[in-house]
């Protein structure tokens, strides 16, 4: 892996990589993928471009499929995508890709607090999130990337809990929860389809109340589409989701089968189980401790309720 590169050496890329591009301005961003230098590179004549470079072959691999997909995706969606306008070989292999920086800023936990009282942006996230999965699957499995039916996508979710299990660190009873929840087989029979895969609050712009663009792309595959929802499920009240969802369900071309919103609710707890993962495998004590803090704090939270 190499070493993270300065704004100003990604500013050099996108030189590299864009002709006659002048930098007038450039600022390090904060990258929401493992392993990715990004810079917002203003130039003279006020353009806005991102320049993402990779510091290791897995984060290339990933920049690499994201790049493929969002060349096909043009005029699929009712917002914007990043787009790949160049790019510049690296010393050590791979390249760093450059694009034009999308309008909108990116969705905060203010706005979504908010949720609840902003009914128009919860109609415009349930739309969004509906062209997602609406899109023909062609435009990921020509990508390579992963494909799960229903039932290996519930038999990836019970191995990552016998992985939680066997760190001691979840609670007894939440353990419980989990493996009635993944042994309930009549709630795991739902359609796959395209997902997102990495989706969160960052990762969504917005133009005041509409949804104006959808980015960090590279974990896209076929699974199951409450994967998209966790994030949502676990950060609003149940009546802000159900409104989400709502707009969701008369958006969508097929209608989404009835557990999607308590298998939703389900991957917003199993995350935190993937954090604690984490950090034991990277013996990263930090991550441990507060993925072994929001486990305690989610068993008193759940304590005699359904899941």
């Amino acid at each position: 892996m190499t070493a993270p590169r300065s704004a100003l050496a990604l500013a050099a890329l996108a030189c590299a990589a864009i002709p006659g591009l002048e930098p007038a301005a450039t600022r390090a961003v904060t990258s929401t993928g493992e392993d990715v230098d990004v810079a917002e590179v203003t130039d003279t004549l006020g353009r806005q471009w991102v320049v993402r470079a990779p510091r290791s072959a897995t984060a290339g691999a990933l920049l690499e499929a994201e790049a493929g997909l969002l060349t096909s995706l043009a005029g699929y969606l009712p917002f914007a995508v990043p787009t790949l306008e160049g790019s510049a070989p690296l010393p050590e292999g791979g390249r760093a890709v450059v694009g034009r920086a999308l309008p909108g800023r990116a969705m905060t936990p203010g706005d979504v607090a908010d949720l609840a009282a902003s009914p128009r942006l919860a109609q415009s996230l349930g739309r969004a999130l509906a062209a997602i999965h609406d899109l023909p699957e062609r435009h990921v499995s020509s990508t390579g990337s992963a494909a799960y039916d229903a039932e290996e996508h519930r038999k990836r979710r019970l191995t990552e809990l016998d992985r939680a299990a066997a760190t001691g660190f979840v609670p007894p009873r939440l353990l419980t929860r989990w493996e009635n929840a993944l042994e309930e087989a009549g709630a795991w029979r739902f359609v796959p389809c395209v997902v997102h895969g990495d989706l969160d609050a960052g990762h969504v712009l917005l133009d005041g109340d509409t949804v104006s663009g959808v980015v960090e792309w590279g974990q896209v595959r076929i699974a199951d589409p409450a994967d998209d929802l966790a994030w949502l499920a676990a950060a609003v009240e149940p009546a802000t989701f159900e409104n989400v969802l709502s707009a969701y369900a008369q958006s969508r071309r097929t209608a989404p089968d009835r557990d999607l919103g308590r298998r939703a609710g389900l991957a917003g707890e199993l995350a935190l189980a993937r954090w604690l993962l984490h950090g034991t495998s990277t013996n990263d004590r930090t991550v441990t401790d507060d993925a072994v803090g929001m486990l305690t704090d989610l068993d008193a939270a759940v304590a005699g309720t359904p899941w």
